[in-house]
């Protein structure tokens, strides 16, 4: 008599970059059954998310429904919820009142925005990790102009035409960029009582330079393609505090009635609470093979995990290492459970990428630095390419044509029909 094997069962937490890799690379794997559990019912596509905060995309452009990406997968079950808790000993994760056991268990929950311990400045601030977080930077953004035109006067409304962005990494950078491009370009003739291209957009940065990832020639031509758009761009300018009406630095006080926050992560909450070693920004430290150093059929992937092993610094929370982690996660599961050993995970770094602006980004790979039109245009490529859902290629390509061509932002919507102005000085 032939005895069938059973299926292992592989529990991921969170649909993101890393997520999503260890789904395609064991969907319809006849050895394991697996389960998605979210809070979110879509993938979100991180790196664009400032264009929806800047009005250049609709949510839609930059997200697909979970389900829609597993369709075809028949051992691939998506639940909605919330993880509350999670027993290791019996290895159960709770959400929704509900419980699902594992055998393998891998925590893709990605990081929420981190103040470095100034917890009271989340208040003051906007964050830049989700559609909510985008739409409320484009929220305040917009309404910030609607009320500058109604009080007509710019010297009464300098504070709402002034946006602080707080952090000189890529984020930081396109936003900073893309609010001076809609500002001072795409809505400068919609009005009548004020000019938005009065606007200042001031970008700080603690450190020496912008982009420190980046070369030092990129970080320079970042710098000074911004400032020809009318980007502030201050270096060697820790914030001191932020208060209800602006930015404290060591020599100034920067009045804004809008400061977005793009300085540092964290892990996320789901991380914070579990009782896992993990580091001071509450990221699981994990082995050589991407395991908990607590739990070993518990795998942390992507920005939820402190991968430090044998490297000098942790790797970066970008969405190449997520991938490449997810990927070699899956693969390892399935060699331990045929009894192979699997060498230690080892990211390949495919360069670096951040766009300024119209025809302006900066782009590394390696010996290869592109700036200006060619840096641009390689940006487009790649992100076209990793973005998921063919329909979401198509609706994001045609956006920028549309873009580019008329020198106009598409997704310029106001949720309410006369909202509570609360940004009123």
């Amino acid at each position: 008599m032939i005895v069938s094997k059973l299926k292992k069962k592989v529990v991921i937490i969170g649909a993101g970059f890393g997520g999503l890799q260890v789904i395609k690379s064991l969907a319809n794997h006849r050895d394991y059954d697996i389960v998605v559990v979210d809070k979110k019912n879509h993938h979100l596509f991180q790196p664009l998310l400032y264009q929806v905060a800047t009005a250049v995309l609709s949510p839609a452009d930059i997200a697909i429904p979970t389900r829609s990406i597993t369709t075809k997968y028949k051992n691939v079950k998506v639940l909605f919820g919330e993880v509350s808790d999670i027993n290791f000993e019996k290895k159960e994760i709770v959400f929704q009142n509900n419980t699902e056991s594992y055998d393998y268990l891998i925590l893709a929950t990605g990081a929420k925005t981190g103040y470095f311990g100034n917890t009271q400045w989340q208040n003051k601030t906007l964050g830049l990790k989700n559609l909510k977080d985008a739409l409320s930077i484009r929220r305040q953004i917009l309404l910030s102009f609607e009320q500058a035109e109604l009080i007509g006067d710019y010297e009464k409304s300098k504070s709402l035409m002034h946006y602080v962005i707080i952090g000189g990494g890529p984020t930081g950078v396109e936003l900073a960029g893309s609010i001076a491009e809609l500002s001072h370009n795409i809505i400068r003739k919609d009005f009548r009582n004020i000019d938005s291209g009065m606007t200042k957009v001031t970008l700080i940065e603690a450190g020496p330079r912008l982009l420190n990832a980046f070369s030092e020639s990129s970080s320079q031509f970042t710098k000074s393609k911004l400032e020809n758009r009318g980007v502030e761009v201050l270096t060697n300018s820790p914030v001191l505090d932020i208060t209800d009406t602006g930015v404290v630095l060591k020599d100034r006080v920067i009045e804004s009635k809008t400061i977005i926050w793009a300085a540092g992560v964290e892990g996320s909450d789901l991380a914070k609470k579990l009782p896992l070693n993990k580091d001071k920004s509450n990221r699981v430290l994990v082995d050589e093979h991407c395991r908990s150093i607590d739990y070993p059929e518990v795998f942390v992937i992507g920005d939820a995990a402190n991968f430090s092993k044998g490297l000098s610094k942790p790797l970066p929370g970008v969405s190449p290492v997520a991938m490449q982690q997810g990927r070699y996660v899956a693969k390892y599961i399935q060699n331990h459970d045929k009894n192979r050993d699997m060498p230690p995970f080892q990211y390949f770094d495919k360069g670096n990428m951040a766009t300024i602006g119209r025809t302006d980004a900066v782009a590394e790979f390696g010996i290869f630095k592109l700036k200006g039109i060619f840096g641009w245009l390689g940006w487009l490529f790649v992100h076209l390419v990793y973005q998921v859902g063919f329909k979401n290629k198509v609706s994001t390509l045609l956006s920028w044509v549309w873009s580019y061509l008329t020198f106009r932002a598409g997704s310029r919507l106001i949720q309410e029909e006369v909202p509570d102005l609360s940004i009123r000085p």
